[in-house]
């Protein structure tokens, strides 16, 4: 079964950055124009692009309007959006704007009655973010950890939805250590909603062993990955990545 791959375009200060295990304090600055980096994306081959806004995601509204603005106009692919949409307003403002999916991530935890609401409204276009710290969900850009296991959260819209749920294991995101495979085939099994794992990814190695273990599995959908810093620095290549992910 193919897999998607998605670069992240993680916006801070209307710049293209990538953090270490979400620490707003070790941002690397790859580009300070979204849109160029967005048609680079789309250059390379990549059908969908994953943006997170940074700054709204702290905030709990959206910041970077004006980069992702730049982003639609440049990207003549699918793009998700996360960071900081917490009210139906947000949700129907970027879905009106462009954006394919909408991903709902700290208001999954603290307002699933919006969850709900949102995927019966769009189907189809409503994204569950899943972000945990040691196993459980972490919101507010990552600055709290609740005592809410990943997996529960999970089984909480399993009758909701959502396109997907985007699994990231904060520990591992940026620090190209690989993905969590334990944790991300452990909450697919669980649940029937199709799964989209983040955090780590850094060598073609981390792929094929995230496209070997998806095949296996016996219950779960692994739908795809996103990958992030590997991309930027040039550890993947794009069309090798995409080749690899794509029988």
């Amino acid at each position: 079964m193919p897999l998607t791959l998605s670069p992240a375009i993680d916006l801070k200060d209307g710049a293209c950055v990538r953090l270490r295990r979400g620490a707003m304090d070790e941002a690397t600055v790859y580009s300070d124009d979204p849109g160029a980096q967005a048609r680079a994306w789309v250059a390379a081959g990549f059908s969908w692009l994953h943006v997170v806004d940074l700054n709204g995601a702290f905030a709990g509204h959206s910041v970077n309007g004006e980069a992702v603005a730049a982003i639609l106009a440049n990207a003549h692919v699918p793009v998700q959006l996360g960071g900081g949409i917490r009210d139906r307003a947000w949700i129907e403002r970027w879905l009106a704007a462009g954006i394919s999916r909408v991903i709902l991530g700290s208001v999954a935890a603290k307002n699933p009655a919006l969850v709900r609401e949102a995927c019966r409204a769009y189907p189809g276009q409503i994204v569950v973010g899943i972000d945990a710290r040691d196993g459980f969900v972490a919101t507010e850009g990552w600055a709290e950890t609740s005592a809410i296991a990943a997996v529960d959260l999970a089984q909480r819209f399993e009758d909701a939805g959502a396109a997907a749920i985007v699994f990231t294991d904060i520990g591992r995101d940026g620090m190209l250590s690989g993905l969590n495979l334990d944790r991300t085939l452990a909450l697919a099994a669980h649940i029937s909603t199709p799964v989209i794992a983040s955090g780590g990814v850094g060598t073609l190695a981390d792929l094929a062993a995230l496209k070997q273990a998806a095949t296996a599995a016996e219950n779960g959908i692994i739908e795809g990955v996103i990958v992030g810093r590997a991309l930027y620095d040039g550890r993947i290549d794009p069309a090798e990545a995409l080749a690899l992910l794509a029988v």
